[in-house]
């Protein structure tokens, strides 16, 4: 009686080894892309709060450059977040108002951070709409560059 013994070949071990593989992707795949998905929204929801941020700094300074009145001046630094289209100042057609809108965008949806300022607030930073830091020069006015019967806080960026 002759016994043999049979050697797996090369090939069922490759074959076992794609299969193997082959599981752990379909297993892997997509809690990669979950993590993917979550980091994004992460970044929408941290570029949102950078937005809150700036828009919050810049009311604060307008409330305390309107307290002091004309010619108060006052320079602050902003950090303009990815993924902003637009900044308006009063209101959305940069006219004398209460209001600091960042317009904002995400893969999702587009969305407005507003912040309230107690004084009259106008201006023009609809060009710093790219990521960055910019200088802006906050100045108390007696008669507002966009409606000069009105006194208000303006804003522009220094070039």
């Amino acid at each position: 009686m002759n016994i043999t013994s049979e050697k797996p070949s090369k090939a069922q071990s490759s074959l076992e080894l794609l299969v193997t593989m082959s599981f752990g992707l379909a297993i892997l795949l997509p809690i990669i892309i979950i993590a993917f998905i979550q980091i994004s929204n992460t970044n929408t929801s941290l570029y949102a709060v950078e937005s809150q941020q700036a828009a919050s700094k810049l009311s604060n300074v307008a409330t305390l450059v309107g307290s002091e009145g004309p010619p108060a001046m006052q320079l602050v630094q902003v950090n303009v977040p990815p993924g902003v289209l637009d900044i308006f100042v009063g209101n959305t057609v940069n006219g004398v108002g209460h209001e600091i809108i960042f317009k904002i965008v995400s893969p999702a949806n587009s969305s407005d951070i507003v912040t309230y300022t107690p004084v009259n607030v106008s201006g023009n930073l609809g060009g710093l709409s790219s990521q960055g830091t910019y200088l802006i020069n906050v100045s108390a006015q007696s008669q507002c560059p966009s409606d000069p019967g009105l006194s208000c806080v303006y804003m522009r960026p220094v070039v």
